[in-house]
């Protein structure tokens, strides 16, 4: 797992100046390693990501990650009237320990790198939103980033969820 991290740290100086791979990899636990490993099984291809003076590992494929058609989360899910998803975004953030990308970060990340120009990611949502059975969507079209909303229930084979976490 950490040769496909390091070389892909390297491909991508660009997202991370402020560190070096060597200051990174000594901070990698056995903890990271097992989210790691579902981030990259499930198609994320998991880089770092410096922001707010704080260093990630973040959800960087191009197009949302393969973990798509879901719903925002348990509550929407289990709502669904008809062909209710196995899971949902958040359930699974949750049973692999991770957290999904909110707007600031996702904003910052399309300010690096064009991401989601053919799909879209759940971002995390504000509960004032949920409850009114919405969730907050991010993708970028015409060489812009938009923040949209959708159903918290719905899930589209374009849908997907960037998740991350702090080292």
């Amino acid at each position: 797992m950490k040769e496909i991290l390091k070389t892909r740290f390297e491909n991508n100086l660009n997202r991370h100046k402020e560190v070096n791979w060597e200051t990174i990899e000594v901070k990698i636990t056995s903890e990271h390693i097992k989210k790691l490993s579902w981030m990259e099984e499930t198609g994320g291809e998991p880089d770092i990501f410096c922001f707010n003076n704080k260093i990630f590992f973040v959800d960087f494929a191009k197009e949302s990650p393969n973990r798509r058609s879901v719903c925002y989360d348990q509550k929407s899910r289990m709502g669904r009237k008809k062909f209710p998803p196995e899971s949902s975004a958040l359930e699974l953030c949750q049973k692999n320990n991770l957290d999904i990308i909110d707007e600031q970060l996702y904003t910052q990340m399309q300010s690096i790198e064009n991401i989601d120009t053919k799909t879209s990611s759940w971002l995390k949502t504000p509960d004032q939103i949920l409850n009114l059975g919405g969730a907050l969507t991010g993708e970028k079209r015409f060489g812009r980033t938009f923040i949209g909303a959708n159903g918290s229930d719905s899930y589209y084979s374009t849908r997907s969820f960037r998740t991350y976490f702090e080292i």
